[in-house]
């Protein structure tokens, strides 16, 4: 292997990590799908709708070829939205070889099917080895060498030590994990919180609910996670706590951005075209929902957001239905986390 990389998608996220590991030294190949932005790239060196401000660097090859991008490269980097991934994927199949590592970026579970990324790659192209990166990383922070750790995982740990090396640089410190299911629904999953803390901030409530909410909101992505066979430890890591700690704060969270658009008012349409890229959480929180509903999962947070977004549900009553819950102990996290 001569450890060249491949990034399909030049949204925020993978024109950052292309142009960060590209500054690095490493061989990085950039598609992007959209011909006009393949043209800005290319001849004024800029990403303005996804990265305003930031120069691509000479060093990264950006091309509007699919087959160019993937064929030969060691490393094929998913860096679409997650309902794009499965077209995606179908359209690599008769050009990717066996031999190529999937790494996925995305962090969401797929409208209508509720799998997770790494479900739909072994529909598609089982014969890949496949590992997923999650954690805390905007792109904003990363394109400009602001330290960040994240995690890569796999199913074969052999895999996600190889990412690992290849993608580490001095400022993108990579750890591993073998609990993929965890880590691909800690990032999935911290997205729904994120709009329900965005909503909160828009409608005025306080930091003291904001706590609430990301606190009570991961002892339910732990519960969804454990009932579909992660381990709950891997949500107190960086692609569980650190992730959602993250996201919800951020002013670069566009989860959180469309939250507060929500809270003051927006319809969700409204909401997501005033943010103007993918708010993955939004049908996150519909997958989510219906993963509660079939594995009998108690998600309160989740249940409100859901009938916020799909059935209307004004935000004080929903905070008011949260509010008024049977009372009940807090050995409901201890006694779950001691197992």
């Amino acid at each position: 292997m001569n450890d060249s990389i491949s990034i399909l998608g030049g949204g925020s996220w993978g024109c950052a990590l292309a142009s960060m590991l590209s500054k690095e030294g490493k061989d990085v190949t950039l598609w992007v799908r959209s011909h006009s932005q393949y043209e800005e790239m290319v001849k004024e060196k800029t990403n303005k709708k996804y990265l305003p401000g930031i120069i691509i660097p000479d060093s990264l090859k950006v091309t509007n070829d699919l087959e160019e991008a993937v064929v030969n490269r060691d490393i094929i980097t998913l860096a679409v939205p997650t309902n794009n991934i499965r077209e995606l994927l179908t359209t690599l199949k008769p050009i990717i070889n066996k031999n190529q590592i999937l790494v996925n970026l995305a962090k969401g579970i797929e409208e209508n099917t509720d799998l997770r990324i790494s479900d739909i790659c072994n529909q598609i192209l089982p014969d890949n080895k496949y590992c997923a990166i999650s954690g805390p990383s905007h792109a904003e922070e990363v394109v400009i060498n602001i330290p960040t750790a994240v995690v890569c995982a796999s199913v074969d740990n052999k895999v996600a030590e190889y990412v690992q090396d290849i993608f580490t640089t001095s400022s993108f410190r990579i750890y591993t994990n073998q609990d993929l299911i965890g880590v691909e629904l800690g990032g999935a999953l911290k997205n729904i919180i994120a709009l329900g803390a965005g909503i909160s901030d828009g409608v005025g409530f306080g930091d003291n609910t904001k706590a609430a909410l990301m606190t009570r909101g991961l002892y339910e992505i732990a519960k969804l996670g454990a009932a579909m066979g992660a381990n709950p430890d891997t949500f107190s890591g960086l692609a569980g706590v650190g992730d959602l700690i993250v996201t919800c704060t951020s002013m670069h969270s566009r989860n959180r951005k469309a939250g507060i658009l929500i809270g003051q008012g927006y319809s969700l349409t409204d909401a997501t075209n005033k943010v103007g890229m993918v708010v993955e959480g939004v049908k996150t929180t519909k997958a989510a929902y219906h993963l509660s509903q079939k594995l009998n999962i108690e998600m309160p947070i989740t249940n409100e957001i859901y009938s916020i977004l799909y059935l209307g549900a004004d935000v004080k009553i929903s905070a008011t239905r949260l509010m008024g819950r049977e009372m009940k102990y807090e050995r409901d996290i201890l006694d779950f986390y001691k197992g």
